[in-house]
């Protein structure tokens, strides 16, 4: 329990900082300034990463006792205590899984912000309040899933299935944001709260603007009702997506361990890298085309390694986890890549039929 305590009040503590300190008044996010912090969350990460391997070689305050039930086998029935190298390798495999999920989130994300016409200097308070609930309900779904894991050996078949399907959606059918307005969430929200365009900076809710006597008398109705801002759907609505993408996400790493405190860390720094992950990405989504594809595979690649975990780690052996690793990385690079290569590619092509065009129009005879 004691671990847990010190792990929260170390991320309140950066999340207090980040926003008291470095965001405390409402800016427009530079691609410049998101990449730099996108670079800050992920060093944190791999800092972490230091901590879980001497905390797991050392068991610190209980870490590396409990056995993980991913690791089931004929000789460890309830799984294998993860050691110092296995901690480090299922955080960091289940840390790049996520955030790269993460990327398919700001697709998302861009058109929830252009519909509710949110302004680029009030989006990040919008991310930084999502993330507090992302972390509360992606911790409940968490220990859901760690109990029913431990519970119940055949729920991770049933996990790789779901991802196996995830990723043969994600390969052949379109899966662009629909329309916002559409959502029923937001229809919801619009019926029953007194919903207002009117932004007020940073807040969430406002005054409604203060009524003058009908009757002639100098005085005033009353004080105005409170009205949300655009800002409260559009928060609400980035709740509800990180909740839809959990259930592709959460699946994700218990192919990796279902360790309880491996897989919430993971899943926490992937989320605090998101905010500066949207603002760096979401300019050039256009240009990483192959990316969803990349993200598909490796949807796919942890589906089938959840169904037939015990016999890949017999064939590939005790480096089973470092494979899966790196299996992820050359994965994601590979779809960033072609898409950077195909995109190089249309440029020459164009200048190419440019060119041809403006040495045709100067040999044009003279009619």
């Amino acid at each position: 329990m004691l671990i847990w305590i010190v792990f929260l009040t170390f991320i309140f503590a950066l999340l207090a900082i980040d926003l008291g300190v470095f965001h405390r008044r409402a800016h427009v996010v530079s691609v410049r300034e998101a990449l730099t912090w996108t670079f800050v969350w992920i060093a944190v990460a791999f800092a972490f990463a230091g901590f879980v391997y001497f905390g797991y070689q050392q068991h610190w305050l209980g870490l590396g006792l409990e056995p993980d039930p991913v690791d089931r086998s004929a000789a460890y029935p309830h799984g294998r205590a993860n050691d110092a190298r296995s901690a480090l390798l299922k955080f960091l495999t289940g840390y790049v899984v996520e955030l790269s999920l993460s990327a398919d989130n700001v697709f998302v994300m861009a058109t929830l912000f252009g519909y509710f016409a949110i302004p680029r200097m009030y989006q990040h308070r919008v991310l930084f309040w999502g993330i507090l609930g992302a972390l509360a309900m992606r911790g409940a779904m968490i220990a859901i899933g760690a109990r029913l894991v431990a519970e119940f050996s055949w729920i991770l078949s049933v996990f790789g299935a779901v991802l196996v399907l995830t990723a043969v959606k994600m390969l052949f059918t379109n899966t662009e944001a629909g329309d916002p307005g559409q959502n029923v969430v937001v229809r919801l929200m619009q019926r029953l709260l007194p919903v207002t365009n009117r932004f007020d900076g940073e807040h969430f809710f406002v005054r409604a603007p203060l009524r003058q006597e009908q009757d002639g008398s100098s005085g005033q109705a009353g004080r105005g009702g409170w009205m949300v801002t655009p800002l409260a759907p559009a928060l609400v609505m980035v709740e509800t997506t990180d909740l839809v993408f959990a259930v592709d996400s959460i699946p994700a790493i218990f192919a990796i361990t279902a360790d309880p405190f491996l897989v919430f860390t993971s899943n926490v720094f992937a989320i605090l890298g998101l905010r500066s992950l949207y603002f760096a990405l979401a300019g050039a989504l256009h240009v990483f085309r192959y990316l969803k594809h990349a993200l598909a595979v490796v949807l796919l690649t942890v589906g089938v390694k959840m169904l037939a975990h015990t016999w890949l780690e017999r064939v590939l052996g005790p480096d089973f986890n470092l494979y899966m690793l790196a299996a992820v990385i050359v994965i994601l690079a590979t779809g960033v890549l072609v898409s950077l290569v195909e995109l190089r590619w249309q440029e020459q092509i164009s200048r190419t039929m440019s060119g041809t065009a403006q040495t045709g129009a100067r040999r044009r005879p003279w009619s």
